[in-house]
C-alpha cells in the first residue's frame, strides 16, 4: 500500500503571551500498513518468498542426514493417518499431539496417492509449506511493527536464507510448525483494527502454537507485552483477558484428553500425563553453552558453524533494542520480539538445563525481525532531517548540516559492506544444503533391506524411526516387525513380544542414532554385540550398517 506520511510536526517554539496557554504538542501518528491492499508489499514479499523457497527446496531431500526426531513425528502422523491412534506405538504424552496431526493433515495428500512415497526425505516437501507461512507472516509482523518496507523485506530475506534456516526448516520438526502458529498470534495481536476478536483469535494462535511444541510456552509473557502495546486503551482489559481465556481454554483441552482417557496421574498399567512432564523436566541436562566440555556448548557452536550472523546480530540487536525501550519509538515498537529473543537467550543460558538442536528455530524469526529493527534504527539515525549526532555537532560549530547526499552515501556503503560480508559467508553456509547428499546411506540401506530379505514379514528388525516407515511400505509389520529400537527395552508392549529379548531379533539396522543411545537400551545393546555386519553403507561415524544377529533362531 502506498502511505502518505502526515506533514512534519511544527517544531518552533513560541511563548504564548501573558494569559494565555501553550497549545498541545502535535502528535506523530504512524501510518496503518494494510497488507492485503498494497500492492507494492504484496509484489516484494511474495518475490523474495519465490527466492526462499527455491534455496530452501533445493536438494531438500539429500541435506541435512535423516534426523530419528522427523522419522518419529512422520511415523506418528502416519499413525494418526491410519487411524491406529496418536502414534504408531503406546502414547505416552511426550508432547501434545497437535503438532503429529498437524504433519497428518499436511502431508495428507501425498500419501493418498503414493503412500509409497511417505518417507521422511520426500514428505520434508511438506514443510515448505510451512516455511512459506512464515516468511510471509514475519513480512506482515515486521510492517505491523512499524518497520519501513525494506527493512520488513530484510527481515524476510536474515530469516529464510540463513544457513541455520536453510538447515532446520527443511526437517520435520515440530518447532517449524509452532513457530507457524506463534507468528500468527503475534500479527493478530499487533492487529492495526485493533478488533476484540483479532485478540482472542491471538489468543487460540498462541495456545495452539504451545499444544503443538510446549516450549513455546515461555514466548507468551512476550506476546501479551505485543498485545498490550497495540490495543486499543478503552478495550484493553478486555482484550488482554479474552486472549488469556482463549489461551487457556484451548491448552486444558490437553490435561482434559488426559483425565477422560484415565491418563493424567501416574497409576499401574497405564502411561500418564504427569510422568511424560516429570520425564521432560527431569531429562539429564546438556550442560553450560559456556562450558567448551558441555553439550549444550557443542550445540551452540554447530548453530554458530552454520551462521553466528543471526543469532549474535540479533542478540546484539535485542539487547539494544530493550536497553533503548524509553528513547527509541522503533524500540518500543519491537519491544515484543526482543522480549522473545531475551527470554530465549536466559532459557538456553541456564546452566541445568537440556539444549536441543533444534531449539534455535523458535528464535530464529524474532532474531532476524530485531536485526532488521536494528538495522532500521541506524538507517534512520544516518538518514533522519536533523542529520547523525556527528552532523548536529557540526551544524552546531559550523553553522551547515551534512548535505544528504552524503548521508545517503554513508547509509549506502554501510549497506554495501554488510552485504559484502554476510553474502560470502551465507555461500558457504549454504553449500553444502544445496549440493551434499548426506542420505545416501540411509537409501541404499533401505533398498538392500527391501531387495535381500525375501519374506519381510517374517523377520524382526531394530531400526531407527529415519528408516522406520520404509520398512513398513516394504512390508515389514508395523510394530513387531519393523520395531523403533527404543521400544525394544522401553515399552512393555513390544518387549512381552520378546520373551527372549535379543535373542528373538533377526536384524538391527544400525545408524549413528542407534549406535549413540544403545548404551542405555540393554536389549539394543545386545543386539549390536551378538551381531554382525553383512552389509555396510557409508564410512565414518556417519556409516548405515546391517547387522545379522547371531544366535537368534526363532
Amino acid at each position: 500500500m502506498t502511505t502518505t506520511l502526515p506533514p512534519a510536526p511544527d517544531t518552533s517554539i513560541t511563548l504564548p503571551a501573558a494569559g494565555q496557554t501553550r497549545p498541545a504538542a502535535p502528535v506523530h501518528v504512524r501510518p496503518v500498513v494494510r497488507f492485503r491492499s498494497s500492492r507494492p508489499d504484496l509484489l516484494l514479499c511474495f518475490g523474495l518468498l519465490a527466492a526462499i523457497l527455491l534455496v530452501q527446496g533445493w536438494n531438500i531431500t539429500h541435506f541435512p542426514t535423516l534426523s530419528d526426531d522427523e522419522g518419529t513425528y512422520l511415523a506418528q502422523a502416519w499413525a494418526v493417518q491410519q487411524g491406529d491412534g496418536l502414534a504408531h506405538y503406546t502414547y505416552w504424552y511426550d508432547h501434545p499431539p497437535l503438532g503429529w496431526i498437524q504433519i497428518a493433515a499436511l502431508t495428507w495428500l501425498p500419501s493418498l496417492i503414493a503412500p509409497e512415497t511417505m518417507t521422511v526425505a520426500s514428505m520434508r516437501f511438506a514443510m515448505l509449506l510451512v516455511s512459506a507461512a512464515c516468511a510471509v507472516l514475519l513480512y506482515v509482523l515486521a510492517r505491523r511493527l512499524f518497520l519501513p518496507r525494506w527493512a520488513a523485506a530484510l527481515a524476510m530475506l536474515l530469516f529464510g536464507l540463513s544457513p541455520l534456516s536453510v538447515v532446520l526448516q527443511r526437517e520435520i520438526f515440530l518447532d517449524n510448525i509452532a513457530v507457524m502458529w506463534m507468528l500468527l498470534a503475534f500479527c493478530l495481536a499487533a492487529s492495526p483494527s485493533r478488533h476484540l476478536w483479532h485478540h482472542f483469535a491471538a489468543g487460540l494462535a498462541a495456545a495452539t502454537s504451545v499444544l503443538t511444541k510446549e516450549t513455546m510456552l515461555v514466548v507468551l509473557p512476550a506476546l501479551l507485552v505485543t498485545m498490550w502495546r497495540h490495543s486499543h486503551r478503552d478495550t484493553r482489559k478486555y482484550a488482554v483477558t479474552g486472549a488469556i481465556t482463549a489461551c487457556a481454554l484451548i491448552g486444558l483441552g490437553y490435561p482434559l484428553y488426559a483425565l477422560l482417557n484415565n491418563e493424567l496421574f501416574p497409576g499401574p498399567g497405564h502411561v500418564s500425563l504427569i510422568d511424560g512432564i516429570t520425564y521432560q523436566m527431569g531429562r539429564a541436562g546438556s550442560g553450560s553453552i559456556f562450558d567448551a566440555s558441555s553439550g549444550s556448548h557443542g550445540v551452540f557452536q554447530s548453530w554458530l558453524y552454520y551462521d553466528w550472523v543471526l543469532p549474535l546480530g540479533g542478540l546484539a540487536g535485542a539487547a539494544l533494542l530493550l536497553l533503548t525501550l524509553r528513547w527509541s519509538v522503533t524500540a518500543r515498537a519491537l519491544a515484543g520480539p526482543a522480549l522473545v529473543v531475551a527470554i530465549l537467550a536466559l532459557v538456553a543460558m541456564r546452566p541445568s538445563g537440556y539444549l536441543p538442536a533444534m531449539y534455535v528455530i523458535q528464535a530464529l524469526p524474532f532474531l532476524a525481525i530485531v536485526l532488521a529493527g536494528g538495522a532500521a534504527s541506524v538507517a534512520h539515525a544516518i538518514l533522519r532531517r536533523e542529520g547523525t549526532p556527528f552532523g548536529r555537532v557540526l551544524k552546531r560549530r559550523t553553522g551547515s548540516m551534512v548535505p544528504p547526499v552524503v548521508r545517503h552515501g554513508v547509509a549506502g556503503l554501510l549497506a554495501v559492506a554488510a552485504a559484502a560480508y554476510v553474502v560470502p559467508h551465507w555461500y558457504t553456509g549454504n553449500r553444502d544444503a544445496l549440493t551434499v547428499d548426506a542420505n545416501a546411506p540411509y537409501r541404499a540401506a533401505a533398498s538392500w533391506m527391501q531387495n535381500e530379505v525375501t519374506d519381510p514379514a517374517s523377520p524382526r528388525v531394530l531400526v531407527d524411526d529415519a528408516l522406520w516407515l520404509d520398512l513398513v511400505h516394504d512390508g515389514y509389520k508395523p510394530g513387531t516387525g519393523a520395531i523403533w529400537f527404543y521400544k525394544a527395552d522401553l515399552d512393555p508392549a513390544v518387549t512381552k513380544t520378546m520373551p527372549r529379548g535379543w535373542r528373538d531379533l533377526d536384524y538391527v539396522v544400525s545408524s549413528p542414532t542407534v549406535r549413540r543411545d544403545a548404551v542405555d537400551l540393554p536389549n539394543v545393546k545386545a543386539a549390536l554385540e551378538h551381531s554382525k555386519p553383512v552389509a555396510v553403507f557409508g564410512d565414518g561415524e556417519d556409516r548405515i550398517e546391517i547387522r545379522r544377529i547371531a544366535g537368534g533362531d526363532r
